[in-house]
């Protein structure tokens, strides 16, 4: 039975899965850029006349597609597996399992999603362990 803990915030997931006593660890880095700043720009804002033009909505669909990208390459690793736990600080963990509960290939294989801080590599794996031991 393949079961898989997935660490996870906006910068990088850690998928660790287990298969047996066998441990395999895979890290996935993002590419959501969350400060970008654009050739040229100084100020957030440009004003002609009386209108403000802003380009926080522009900024703010990229980082959304930015995320779903990375989430969907999240969701291609972990398609195979019977168990799925999902744990870190932020809240990418709950777009994810939005994203899962919408996947009816997944969706029953969701175990649990849980708060966890930041944590070493070998502080994930024993987690993982800890958790589908019990």
């Amino acid at each position: 039975m393949k079961k898989t803990g997935i660490w996870l915030d906006q910068k990088e997931a850690n998928i660790i899965t287990l298969i047996g006593d066998i441990v395999n660890s895979k890290t996935i880095h993002s590419d959501i850029e969350t400060r970008e700043r654009f050739e040229g720009e100084t100020k957030a804002f440009g004003r002609f006349g009386d209108q403000f033009l802003n380009n926080e909505k522009s900024k703010k669909n990229k980082i959304n597609d930015q995320t779903t990208k990375y989430l969907n390459l999240i969701i291609k690793e972990i398609e195979q597996t019977d168990e799925i736990l999902i744990f870190g600080p932020a809240q990418t963990k709950i777009k994810l399992e939005n994203l899962i509960q919408n996947n009816a290939n997944i969706s029953s294989k969701l175990v649990e999603v849980q708060k966890a801080e930041n944590m070493t590599e070998n502080q994930k794996v024993a987690y993982v362990k800890k958790f589908f031991n019990n």
